[in-house]
């Protein structure tokens, strides 16, 4: 570095940023793309992705130039097609649809997901009323509520919402959850259910999948001591989100989200001089690494990673993709 680089560098104002780890893709957004990656390379393009296979922009753009074709129903992809169902999960209609049609299909469901799916089936087979906590409007939500007939699961979505629930019988209940919510909001959502109907059935192992809780943990970690907490994910992404609020309730003076660099509102580091930064699961690290650059141009950075825990999950891709 010369003596001019020395100078410039020393101008700029000093900055920590604390990094969150884990963060960014889980084992399940990494299948899901990686399905999407191999039928591109084993059967050309088109491949036809119903909805957005994780939900980032960024992501999805990548896809695209391969050669992948988001669809909102199977109805936008041609007979003969190969269509994969995206992360979230898909009501049974769906491959029920694209088998009515003859179309090749791939699921792409993360196995947390259908987790939770066995355990709405298992549930319903027992004589059991489900109660499903989550986002309406959600695919995860909807793709979970698909598994069975209409009136078998009920949505709530607030502690006022299981306030006011009322069953058709309280000793035959039973609870599952969306796999990317507040794992503190949730737990309180659990505790109401669990006071008005003691008898409950719950899951075997919560529902909320280990990335989710990770995440929020190593938010939890850095957020009490930043000025301003920044997101990397997309807003119609519920883990993404959910780190925003959690970043709020753990101590963040503010905190926000972002798609990418170019989104960070500056004027939010005017008085700041320690922000955190992480990244919902189905965002890439490319795009950390390009906020921390950002931050670079600015400021003279000092990078304090914290990690809450390793993560090493790895899900299968079908066998089909890889024979």
């Amino acid at each position: 570095m010369g003596s001019r680089d020395r100078t410039a560098e020393a101008e700029k104002p000093k900055l920590k940023l604390l990094l969150a780890a884990p963060r960014g893709f889980c084992a399940g957004v990494e299948r899901a793309i990686r399905i999407v990656e191999l039928a591109l390379e084993k059967h050309g393009r088109p491949v036809y992705v119903r909805h957005e296979i994780v939900h980032n922009r960024f992501v999805v753009e990548r896809l695209e130039k391969l050669g992948a074709v988001f669809i909102d129903e199977l109805n936008e992809a041609p007979d003969g097609a190969r269509v994969i169902f995206s992360a979230h999960g898909v009501p049974k209609s769906v491959p029920a649809e694209a088998e009515r049609r003859k179309l090749y299909y791939f699921d792409a469901t993360c196995p947390l997901v259908s987790k939770v799916h066995v355990e709405a089936e298992r549930h319903f087979r027992a004589g059991y009323e489900i109660v499903l906590i989550g986002h309406a409007g959600h695919p995860e939500v909807e793709g979970t509520m698909g598994q069975l007939p209409d009136d078998a699961i009920t949505l709530v979505e607030t502690v006022e919402d299981v306030e006011s629930f009322h069953p058709r019988d309280p000793a035959r209940l039973a609870y599952i959850t969306q796999t990317t919510l507040s794992v503190d909001d949730t737990a309180e959502m659990v505790a109401v259910l669990r006071r008005r109907f003691p008898d409950i059935a719950g899951p075997h192992k919560e529902d909320i999948c280990y990335a989710t809780t990770n995440r929020q943990e190593a938010m939890k970690a850095i957020a009490p001591r930043a000025d301003v907490v920044f997101v990397v994910g997309a807003p119609n992404s519920s883990n993404s989100m959910r780190l925003v609020e959690v970043a709020r309730r753990a101590g963040a003076k503010r905190a926000t989200l972002i798609q990418r660099a170019s989104d960070i509102n500056w004027s939010l580091l005017d008085d700041a001089k320690v922000i955190g930064l992480s990244a919902g699961a189905s965002a890439p690290e490319l795009l950390v690494e390009q906020v921390i650059e950002a931050f670079r141009t600015r400021f003279t950075l000092d990078v304090e990673e914290t990690t809450v825990t390793r993560e090493d999950v790895i899900f299968n891709v079908p066998r089909a993709l890889i024979s």
